[in-house]
């Protein structure tokens, strides 16, 4: 029998103990946690200070040992490449200062002094860890040579004069006859663009290339044969015909002749 006022719903929140709500307050209610109020961990400045200081010392330790201190110094120059010139010349133009630090060399005022010499064609400065300059220098190859005996110099592949000859030429290197050697000069580049076609087994036969004009090249052979060789066109194709006739001579095929006419390669004139 129910109680007047009251009703099952009633009797049942009453019903309830403290602990029930508790439970049920929990279940509706949401915890937000408090805020971690720890101090970070933060590395001491004064720690990091010293390390900044340990490392800015390092450097310029380093620093002074590279450019100023002793123990990377010059105390070699090295020379490399050379054939004609002596390591020692080379030494005496590239004016390396000896117990200089590596680093404080100009390797480029280096190259520029050593590139005077009139044999070098190229020439390259570099720094030899722990103490030396090394110095790799390129000559200069002779093909030709200009002027009267005495004063008679020697010419490379681009028509530069770059040493003097006072006795025999070297081997190999063909008397060349102009009017005015220089690398700008047609003449000079005709017949060298001649030389350099010739076989080397047929160069040493050669006592005499003239070249009075650049289409007008000659050469004459040392048992007074004279080729006529035109201008520096063909100069390869020219070079192989003139040795195939010559040794078709040699072997008695063809008649000698004081005259041999390889201007025109396909068209070959004997007489």
């Amino acid at each position: 029998m129910n109680r007047t006022g009251s009703t099952t719903r009633d009797r049942s929140r009453r019903g309830r103990g403290p602990a029930d709500r508790r439970s049920a307050d929990r279940r509706g209610t949401r915890v937000t946690p408090l805020p971690d109020r720890r101090p970070a961990r933060r590395r001491p400045r004064h720690r990091r200070s010293l390390q900044v200081a340990a490392a800015l010392t390092v450097v310029a330790a380093i620093g002074w040992l590279l450019w100023l201190g002793p123990w990377l110094a010059v105390r070699a120059v090295q020379v490399d490449g050379t054939a004609t010139l002596t390591a020692d010349r080379v030494r005496e133009v590239a004016q390396v200062p000896e117990g200089v630090p590596l680093l404080r060399v100009d390797l480029g005022a280096v190259e520029d002094r050593v590139a005077r010499l009139p044999q070098v064609r190229g020439v390259e400065a570099a720094r030899g860890w722990p103490d030396r300059i090394v110095i790799t220098v390129a000559e200069r190859v002779p093909v030709a040579v200009v002027g009267p005996p005495g004063r008679r110099s020697l010419v490379d592949a681009e028509g530069v004069l770059f040493d003097s000859v006072t006795g025999d030429a070297p081997r190999g290197v063909v008397p060349l006859t102009v009017d005015d050697p220089a690398p700008a000069d047609p003449a000079t580049m005709a017949g060298i663009a001649a030389i350099r076609a010739l076989p080397e087994q047929l160069r040493a036969d050669v006592v005499e290339v003239a070249a009075p004009a650049a289409q007008s090249i000659t050469l004459t052979l040392a048992d007074g044969t004279v080729v006529v060789w035109g201008g520096a066109e063909e100069s390869a194709t020219k070079g192989q015909v003139l040795v195939a006739l010559l040794d078709r001579i040699a072997d008695g095929e063809l008649e000698p002749a004081d005259l041999v006419d390889v201007s025109a390669p396909d068209a070959v004139v004997l007489r």
